[in-house]
């Protein structure tokens, strides 16, 4: 196998373990919108980052709630030019529930590494929920909210 058939490799079975015990089925087909999230994250992407979002999709950052894919576009545009500039989103999967067939949340665990670092901060761990909604046969994010796991 070359070199870079070989880090495909790597790379698709890395990504493939972020799904945890839900890789297959449904279940798997909604972690999909919390993982391309990630991938926009990772990236720094605000553009790729909101578009995840239905159009009047929201996100609790902090005490604010932004509340339109532009109000969330805009505030990750500033964040990844400013303290999560090089940052990583670590989360894993704890539960997915499908609602019905078109409804699902799913609720993760991690955090933001800060660039330069290798893992979430101690002390700064965070449980993600995420509620999410088939459209045109996709899966998109309608609510995401993030709060601290202990002190």
């Amino acid at each position: 196998m070359s070199k870079d058939a070989a880090a495909l490799v790597e790379g698709a079975k890395e990504w493939a373990s972020l799904y945890g015990d839900f890789a297959n089925g449904e279940e798997g087909a909604v972690l999909t919108a919390p993982l391309r999230l990630r991938g926009a994250w990772d990236a720094n992407d605000a553009d790729a980052f909101a578009d995840l979002f239905v159009e009047n999709g929201s996100m609790l950052v902090g005490d604010e709630q932004l509340t339109d894919k532009d109000g969330i576009r805009d505030y990750m545009s500033k964040a990844f030019a400013g303290g999560f500039k090089g940052s990583k989103l670590s989360e894993k999967p704890l539960e997915v529930k499908l609602l019905n067939d078109s409804v699902a949340v799913a609720i993760m665990e991690g955090g933001i590494v800060k660039a330069g670092d290798a893992e979430v901060p101690a002390g700064h761990a965070v449980r993600s929920v995420y509620v999410v909604a088939k459209r045109d046969g996709d899966w998109h994010i309608v609510s995401h909210q993030t709060s601290p796991i202990g002190g």
